[in-house]
């Protein structure tokens, strides 16, 4: 191949070579946790300028002293229940354990059947008389067929009465007690449970 043929080759290689179409490079894959990590960092940036572009809010340092508050709050309560009474019930009623039973002491011996009265010595602490409609009502326990007498006087505010219940032991042995309590001229219960205990022989 003589020289003249060889450049000829040449030339026209590099003819082809410029008319071929230009290959582009393909694109990189783009990094996901890059776009991530770029994302996040645009916010931080972002709250640290608005935090910088708010006032602080000054903290005590510790020689500074807070002053005590300057009004003292008293709690007030006031329950009138009684007519013209304050801080007592209307009806109300309590006893000496010393002196409660007038009549049949707890534990006394009955025989079957047996008939008997109990008295109690009640006293008034509420804020408001006992009077007609007042009277003693069964709470629980052995009934025993309790019959209660009505009040016949007025009793006013700490003042002491006697009431009585009616009884007829069980027919059957063993012990028995039964508790009550007063109640107003509406049916109301109030006060303290007193009570009768028996032993049926």
């Amino acid at each position: 191949m003589t020289i003249k043929h060889i450049a000829l080759a040449i030339l026209l290689a590099l003819f082809i070579g410029a008319c071929a179409p230009a290959t582009t490079p393909a694109a990189p894959t783009p990094d996901v946790n890059a776009v991530y990590t770029a994302a996040a960092m645009t916010v931080v940036a972002n709250i640290s300028a608005t935090a910088a572009a708010a006032s602080p809010t000054s903290l005590p340092t510790a020689t500074e002293t807070l002053a005590p508050p300057t009004e003292t709050l008293t709690p007030t309560f006031s329950l009138t229940l009684g007519p013209g009474t304050q801080g007592l019930l209307c009806d109300d009623a309590n006893y000496d354990l010393a002196t409660v039973d007038v009549t049949i002491p707890d534990g006394t011996a009955m025989t079957p059947g047996q008939d008997f009265l109990k008295t109690w010595k009640i006293k008034n602490t509420g804020a408001c008389s006992w009077g007609a409609g007042y009277t003693v009502v069964y709470g629980y326990g052995e009934k025993m067929g309790g019959a209660p007498a009505a009040l016949t006087t007025t009793v006013v505010p700490g003042q002491e009465v006697e009431v009585s219940v009616q009884f007829k032991s069980p027919a059957k042995p063993g012990e028995y007690k039964s508790w009550w309590r007063m109640a107003n001229a509406r049916g109301s219960a109030f006060g303290k449970f007193f009570s009768v205990w028996i032993i049926v022989r």
